[in-house]
């Protein structure tokens, strides 16, 4: 699937459309083992909360971290009134790529190609640094000493894992797993991402008594995307290059709409295939393609074409056979950019209150560490927050590529 995504940022729209069909032909021919397979998933999920006297599958799921079923159904319902900005920014990418329709395959190559720039590690870790001076002097010179130390492993070596990682125990330092190549501007952000966690790690670490260290998953991706909102604002104050901040606004925009529509739309579809099974009714090929389509049709504008073979993505989800955890990456960037507006904005307290978050590990319950950070997720300011700022980035981006 990671070849699939190389060809999907691929400027030629016919080398998109063919490695999109070749791809999807593929999950054609094991279609109805691989319903079979999500279907007896589903089931599992619901005889285990069924065993354990829950009320549904989703309630079971949303126990363990004490999140209301309210915060799941509200998530959906703030995205759902607000998809007429994402619908626009569909027309945009239409305009600007010069296609007469847009297709699916056409959601992922860059309005902006890559932009060409050189900046070696240490000139990324100085610009991840003023990004998170705002912070105060513990947080910038703790994780200044950690990635000029050894908390990085940087260098790309054979059977090496892709993409960023960070773990760590609670007796030793926070470690980073990446592959840092000096011409890839995405990797800045890499590096900025990787470093909330062991920033996240290391504040617990030295605050928290062994059984309280360790976070839950709904905690971790605020710490990192909030760095990755500071470092786009930084950014966006340091250049007035116009392809610059087009490319830098482009990724924010992109970046919501994959952690916030397109997980929301995901957390719906979780929703729906685990109620139907509840009631009795079979859970089909047939119904898991119907059922995606409907919410395909809803979640992406008119002048949008939905092929066929489309409906058949939800059976190639990994997140589906682990569910009610794609809804956490929707309401992590929101609770993350409405902490980033509040420390950048210099409201009192705000850095404290940062701080006090990523010390408080996993000693409370997410939704309680966050509302003494000033977010609270049990409301839909913080969605509807990510969803302005989502629309205040399109206007921006209209105005620098129309």
């Amino acid at each position: 699937q990671s070849s699939f995504m190389s060809f999907l940022v691929k400027r030629d729209p016919d080398l998109r459309k063919r490695a999109f069909h070749q791809f999807y032909a593929e999950f054609q021919d094991h279609q109805y083992t691989l319903a079979t397979l999500l279907a007896y998933s589903v089931k599992a999920d619901v005889f285990r909360a069924r065993a354990r006297n829950f009320p549904s599958a989703l309630e079971a799921a949303l126990f363990p971290d004490d999140v209301p079923v309210a915060v799941y159904e509200g998530l959906v319902e703030s995205v759902r009134a607000h998809l007429a900005p994402l619908f626009r920014y569909f027309e945009l990418r239409r305009r600007v790529l010069g296609l007469s329709e847009l297709h699916h395959y056409d959601t992922y190559v860059p309005l902006v190609p890559e932009i060409q720039t050189r900046i070696s590690f240490d000139q990324a870790i100085e610009m991840v640094l003023g990004a998170l001076a705002p912070l105060g002097k513990e947080y910038v010179d703790v994780l200044a000493a950690g990635l000029h130390g050894r908390w990085c492993d940087r260098y790309e070596t054979k059977s090496k894992r892709s993409g960023g990682f960070s773990s760590g125990s609670y007796s030793a330092p926070p470690y980073i797993l990446m592959n840092y190549k000096d011409d890839v501007f995405a990797d800045v952000y890499t590096l900025a991402h990787e470093g909330g966690h062991s920033m996240h790690s290391w504040f617990s670490q030295h605050t928290q008594m062994f059984q309280d260290y360790e976070y839950p998953i709904f905690s971790a991706e605020v710490a990192s995307t909030f760095n990755e909102e500071l470092l786009t604002y930084h950014l966006l104050e340091q250049t007035h290059d116009p392809k610059m901040r087009a490319y830098i606004i482009n990724r924010q925009i992109d970046d919501i709409r994959g952690s916030l529509f397109r997980q929301t739309m995901f957390a719906e579809f979780e929703k729906i295939i685990h109620a139907i099974e509840e009631t009795g009714e079979a859970l089909t090929l047939e119904v898991f393609k119907s059922e995606y389509h409907k919410l395909l049709a809803a979640y992406f504008a008119e002048n949008f074409v939905l092929d066929p073979q489309l409906d058949l993505e939800c059976l190639r989800i990994p997140h589906f056979y682990s569910a009610f955890y794609v809804y956490k990456y929707a309401t992590g960037i929101s609770a993350a950019t409405t902490l980033a507006e509040r420390v950048l904005s210099g409201e009192p307290g705000s850095v404290d209150a940062c701080l006090d978050f990523l010390r408080s590990g996993g000693s409370k319950f997410p939704l309680e560490t966050l509302k003494s950070a000033g977010v609270d997720m049990s409301t839909p300011a913080p969605i509807e927050s990510t969803l302005a700022l989502f629309e205040r980035r399109l206007y921006e981006l209209e105005e620098l590529l129309l």
